[in-house]
């Protein structure tokens, strides 16, 4: 059996202003590293918050058929807002719990749409703490913002 994940993040330089985001899919077996495949984009004037969505996003929507997915994320937001979060937004009409519209609902409906097709696993793990692969998607998010600053 082969395991797909992909390690994402964002980045942005100014929150709001110029920003990337990053992934790095691997496919393995038995622990072992069969295939990679970097992805990386950005925008010019954006925030943190969205590159990390649109990480989560693009790793998602690059699959050409339906899968079974590990998404590694050291953003909490995105983690949080998937696994919990989504369920009562929608309910609400894509409002909070304080009935304000949700931050970002462009993108949250897009990960929703997305994740829909696949079975995703979501892992949150601390940000710049040692993790290779979560170190090469905030690489390759920072690739992605360069030709924006």
């Amino acid at each position: 059996m082969t395991d797909l994940i992909a390690h994402t993040d964002g980045a942005c330089s100014g929150n709001p202003g110029p920003g990337g985001w990053g992934v790095l899919l691997e496919a393995k077996r038995d622990g072992q590293v069969l295939k990679t495949r970097e992805l990386k984009g950005g925008e010019a004037e954006t925030t943190n918050n969205r590159m990390e969505l649109l990480a989560a996003i693009m790793a998602l929507e690059t699959l050409e058929r339906p899968s079974t997915i590990t998404i590694v994320t050291d953003s909490a937001y995105v983690k949080n807002g998937v696994t919990s979060w989504i369920h009562g937004w929608k309910r609400n009409g894509w409002k909070t719990a304080g009935k304000k519209p949700v931050k970002n609902v462009d993108l949250w409906s897009r990960l929703d749409e997305a994740q829909a097709r696949h079975e995703v696993h979501w892992k949150w793990i601390k940000g710049h703490a040692g993790h290779d692969e979560n170190e090469r998607a905030d690489a390759l998010a920072r690739e992605g913002m360069a030709p924006f600053k």
